[in-house]
This record gives C-alpha cells, sequence and structure tokens, in this order.
C-alpha cells in the first residue's frame, strides 16, 4: 500500500474517509473488513464471540481523553494497575504516567482505523462492562481464553497485538489487535514532523511540555512496538 503526505489527516485522526461502520457502530478501515469477519468467524467456531470495545478514535476523540487525564478527571494508571494521583505530577514525569495507557492526540494508532480493543461477551454477562485491565486477560480472568486464542490465531487474519508486552513505553495491551497490512505502512508514513505539524496546528493539554519533548515520546510510545509476529 503506498502512502503520499495528503495521508497526513487520516494518519493523525483528522479524516473518516478511509473507514466503513460496522453494524455494531463501530468505525474500522474498509479494507480491514473481511479480515476481521474472518477472526470474529473463526472465534466461533472457537467458542467465543469476540466484541470491539473500541476502534476508531478521532483526534479530537483523543484529545478529550487526554484533557480529562491531564485534569485528573479520568483515572491515570501505573504498571501495577494503581491508580495515579496525576495533579501531583508535572512535565514531562506527568506525561509518562498518561502515555503509559494513553496515547498523545494525533498519535493513537486508534486514529487509523486498523486497531482493535475487544474482549470475549461469551465469556461474561451480557452487561459486563470490560476494563481492559490486565487482570481480565490473565490466570482466572474471563478473558483468559480469549489472549491465548489470540496469540496462535490472530497472525492467521493479518493482526498482531503491538503492545503484546511493556518494552519501556507503553504498557501491555492483550486486548489491543492491530492489522499489520495496513497498521505497518501507516506507521512508517507517522513521521516526527508529521506529527510535530499536527501538534503545531491543533494544541492540546500540556502542549509546551508536548512539544519540548516530542522526539523522545515519539521515539519511547509511538514506534517502541512489540515485533509483527
Amino acid at each position: 500500500m503506498n502512502i503520499v503526505a495528503s495521508t497526513a489527516d487520516i494518519l493523525t485522526g483528522r479524516s473518516q474517509s478511509h473507514l466503513t461502520e460496522l453494524a455494531d457502530g463501530h468505525l474500522i478501515h474498509r479494507q480491514m473488513c473481511s479480515a476481521w469477519l474472518k477472526l470474529q468467524q473463526a472465534a466461533a467456531l472457537d467458542g467465543m464471540e469476540i466484541k470491539i470495545v473500541s476502534a476508531f478514535r478521532s483526534f479530537q476523540r483523543q484529545a478529550t481523553i487526554w484533557q480529562a487525564k491531564c485534569d485528573g478527571l479520568r483515572p491515570v494508571y501505573n504498571l501495577a494497575q494503581q491508580q495515579v494521583d496525576i495533579t501531583a505530577l508535572t512535565g514531562l514525569a506527568k506525561l509518562d504516567a498518561i502515555l503509559l495507557y494513553s496515547a498523545l492526540p494525533g498519535a493513537s494508532r486508534h486514529h487509523w482505523g486498523t486497531e482493535l480493543d475487544v474482549y470475549d461477551a461469551s465469556a461474561v454477562a451480557e452487561n459486563y462492562q470490560p476494563q481492559l485491565l490486565q487482570t481480565e486477560y490473565q490466570d482466572t480472568g474471563p478473558f483468559t481464553k480469549l489472549n491465548q486464542w489470540l496469540r496462535t490465531e490472530a497472525s492467521k487474519f493479518g493482526f498482531f497485538r503491538p503492545y503484546n508486552q511493556y518494552q519501556g513505553g507503553v504498557a501491555a495491551e492483550p486486548w489491543h489487535l492491530s492489522y499489520a497490512p495496513l497498521a505497518n505502512p501507516y506507521l512508517q508514513a507517522l513521521t516526527l514532523d508529521t506529527l510535530k505539524c499536527c501538534l503545531q496546528q491543533h494544541p492540546v493539554a500540556e502542549q509546551q511540555c508536548v512539544l519540548a519533548n516530542l522526539a523522545q515520546l515519539y521515539q519511547t510510545y509511538v514506534i517502541n512496538i512489540c515485533e509483527d509476529i
């Protein structure tokens, strides 16, 4: 897939031209639909009902989440899943705490429509609200079977988990699926300059600190992913 400069709006979440709406209302990349449906069907044959918690997120939606976390209005967690008092942190330490689980607006992979946060609806009650916590996908958690299944089956349909394990940037997210044929070229196209240009045009919370540390944040939280295997 060829990606040119005109796709900057797609890369940074300011366009929906590449998306299609699923029956459940979620938006995903139209070129990913077939692979996603096949993955769901394969899981169903093994007794699981894979559903989406989150798919495409726009720049504005990510900016709203980012603002709320910076202001202490949404919880921020550390690696031990303990809530952090974000109001006690400043500067880069504050950004690092938030970026552990929440992407910088303009740099979220969810902007591309290639990313899905998923759970197994067959493993919980109908009214269960997934929290997207590691404990749900490990040991006795309700989605342990799904986690194990994805480990061997996801790649057969073109998907991988970019945050399969923590490697100094984003925390491990066993629920996060990425469609490699589209996502890998998008990541290559999302350069530091593209991200910087977006943020200069569309300021976000902690703007001055973000721009001052953008090169480091880009290395640590944007391109620092687990290999597509």
